[in-house]
């Protein structure tokens, strides 16, 4: 087992796992459950895609390259997360701690990294590199699908701040190449 592995794979009741079910119970109201399970769904996909067409549609001449942009990081961001999960095998907060509860069902079945909001900060990186004006939509869609995850029991709080900077790192190299070699 790997150092990092070792890490990611400490599932007693550390300050993550207190801060965890502590936002978990915070959305056990219904309207807060049912809010944050919507934005969850729709950072699934649907929201992304949507954004995708759109782009090409009505993004001018600029819009087909943009959203092919996107689509090609996104294949890239699940293709690493994926890879990530298999490695680190880390269980999702609900199976860990009975306390926790998965208030919507999870995609897969391990926890590290967010692929959602691994997603949703590769998405939104690019897409305002070709149009800045979306940032008032983008930006706080993307910040409620990272939150959502953690309030929903299926991800712990370095899950989604590993998926953040990876994100981030993938975003910005992707930029880079597309600035260097397009």
């Amino acid at each position: 087992m790997t150092a990092v592995q070792l890490w990611i794979n400490v599932e007693n009741w550390t300050g993550e796992s207190r801060l965890c079910l502590r936002c978990n119970r915070w959305v056990a109201r219904r309207t807060m459950s049912w809010f944050f399970g919507t934005i969850s769904r729709l950072g699934n996909g649907i929201f992304w895609y949507a954004l995708m067409l759109a782009i090409a549609l009505i993004g001018g001449p600029t819009g087909p390259i943009a959203a092919l942009h996107m689509a090609i990081t996104g294949l890239i961001a699940a293709a690493l997360y994926r890879l990530l999960k298999r490695w680190t095998r880390r269980p999702r907060p609900y199976r860990a701690h009975s306390q926790i509860i998965a208030h919507v069902p999870p995609l897969d079945e391990f926890s590290f990294p967010s692929g959602h909001t691994l997603h949703a900060v590769c998405f939104t990186i690019v897409a305002l590199a070709y149009f800045p004006l979306l940032a008032p939509l983008l930006v706080p869609f993307a910040l409620l699908v990272a939150v959502s995850r953690v309030v929903l029991g299926l991800h712990y709080p370095s899950d989604v701040l590993a998926a953040i900077v990876i994100g981030c790192a993938l975003a910005g190299s992707s930029l880079w190449i597309a600035a260097v070699f397009v």
